[in-house]
């Protein structure tokens, strides 16, 4: 396992694929997956696009419409949307591992999604060999 720290200034999604490549790659798994894991309840993992930063902009501003602050949250901190938001985008991503390198399409990144900044957060990632052997037709 390989743990990777990233200070969080503003909410946002901060891509990791450079990190998840690196964690592979030093795992020596070649043909497997990858789990990437967010330990934080207001932070998250999401695979998406990572060519048009207009994509990131329209999901921050989706997930405030879709879990705005509210006067009768009653969490002491009031972070509660950004508990919210965590939970909508979970905690964690698998990729399928190929070859050594994550199979990922074309556009996609991936990204820690920080809802509750500004944090010193941490994330795992862990590579595990597929024992699968495909049989041939």
């Amino acid at each position: 396992m390989f743990e990777y720290s990233l200070s969080t200034q503003k909410e946002n999604f901060y891509n990791i694929t450079t990190q998840v490549r690196e964690a592979i790659t030093k795992s020596g798994v070649t043909d497997g997956i990858a789990v990437v894991f967010c330990p934080h309840t207001t932070a998250g993992i999401t695979i998406n696009e990572n060519a048009d930063p207009d994509v990131v902009r329209d999901m921050l501003i989706g997930l405030d419409k879709a879990f705005p602050d509210r006067a009768e949250f009653r969490h002491g901190e009031g972070n509660s949307s950004a508990h919210l938001k965590a939970s909508a985008v979970g905690s964690s991503a698998t990729i399928i591992v190929v070859g050594g390198k994550p199979v990922l399409g074309t556009w996609q990144g991936i990204y820690f999604c920080e809802f509750d900044p500004p944090r010193n957060r941490k994330f795992y990632v862990t590579a595990i060999k597929s024992n699968s052997h495909r049989k041939e037709d």
